[in-house]
């Protein structure tokens, strides 16, 4: 079977198209044919050596298709399934992949797998920050960064169902088009702007009356940091779920008290769907808000699997709105 490995790591440039032996399923495994792989930051993280992993490895580790094999044990997912994933199937970038049953999700009759692959791992991290890690409630004013990323569109959307007034922030026209179309009530240019860390501040407080926002939800980072910090107002919460301009420097805890008794927390979806309960609960709500029209799955790139170099360039550059997929 084909497959995209890392031989080392670095940028783009080390993912190679490699041939290896379709693997067989063991204990509680089924083998799936994967319709279509998700490309997401934490796969160019561990890809750069930013989170450190075994090299030479298959990349990925999102994706959605169609169950081919069981291993010994397997009960209750029988051949032909279809099925989706955010984790428990390391080496999505390929053909074929083992899926540990406890981390798979039945795709529902009305969702094609295409925006299953698009959706799982963005949607159940836009879903646990709007629903856990700062619910948000109806009169809320909330900042989402990067609005018309894959999460961002996803989360924009969430806390608009929720009740919450969102504040966008986006880096270009079209991407502002995109924020507003899935709610976003404000949408700020960072390209724009000539200082972020001050003038996005100024320009939310005077969006609230003064007051800031009571969450940010940031998964830029570093260039985005200190400008999330200065728009909340006091008590607020800052969820930094992301790096993709890089990690934050070592933060001394006495700016949260004097900015307001802030809270910052660093979520990962891992500790969000920790129990099969849970996972099926999230995926579930999503999923089910597909099928009913109700959420918006935006695929903004498609590329072939021997692509993959590519799409992570897009990805990196930040040229790509919605999700970037990978296609056998």
């Amino acid at each position: 079977m084909q497959t995209i490995q890392a031989g080392s790591a670095g940028g783009p440039e080390v993912l190679e198209l490699v041939e290896l032996p379709t693997p067989e399923p063991g204990p509680g495994q089924v083998r799936v044919r994967v319709a279509a792989a998700g490309v997401n930051f934490i796969d160019t993280y561990r890809r750069s050596g930013l989170y450190p992993v075994p090299f030479p490895h298959v990349v990925g580790g999102e994706g959605a298709g169609t169950v081919e094999a069981l291993g010994e044990g397997v009960t209750r997912i029988d051949l032909g399934d279809r099925v989706a994933w955010a984790s428990g199937a390391p080496g999505s970038y390929a053909e074929q992949v083992l899926l540990d049953t406890e981390h798979a999700v039945p795709v529902p009759a009305g969702v094609d797998l295409t925006t299953a692959a698009a959706l799982l791992l963005q949607g159940m991290t836009a879903h646990y920050l709007v629903a856990s890690t700062f619910p948000v409630t109806p009169g809320q004013d909330v900042l989402v960064h990067a609005a018309a990323g894959g999460v961002g569109l996803l989360l924009t959307q969430l806390a608009v169902a929720r009740g919450a007034r969102v504040i966008a922030t986006v880096g270009a026209a079209e991407k502002e088009d995109l924020a507003r179309g899935a709610g976003a009530a404000e949408v700020i240019r960072y390209d724009l702007l000539d200082d972020l860390a001050t003038e996005l501040p100024a320009r939310v407080r005077e969006l609230t009356g003064g007051a800031g926002v009571h969450t940010v939800f940031d998964g830029v980072g570093r260039a985005t940091f200190d400008a999330s910090l200065a728009s909340l107002r006091p008590l607020g919460g800052l969820a930094l779920f992301g790096a993709s301009s890089g990690p934050v420097p070592p933060l001394d805890p006495q700016r949260l008290n004097a900015a307001g008794s802030l809270f910052l927390t660093r979520p990962t979806l891992a500790h969000y769907t920790a129990t099969r309960e849970e996972l099926l609960w999230r995926a579930g709500e999503l999923l089910d808000a597909v099928a009913s029209g109700t959420l918006d799955v935006r695929v903004g790139a498609t590329f072939p699997l021997a692509d993959a170099a590519a799409a992570h360039r897009a990805l990196e550059g930040r040229t790509t709105t919605g999700k970037v997929l990978l296609v056998p």
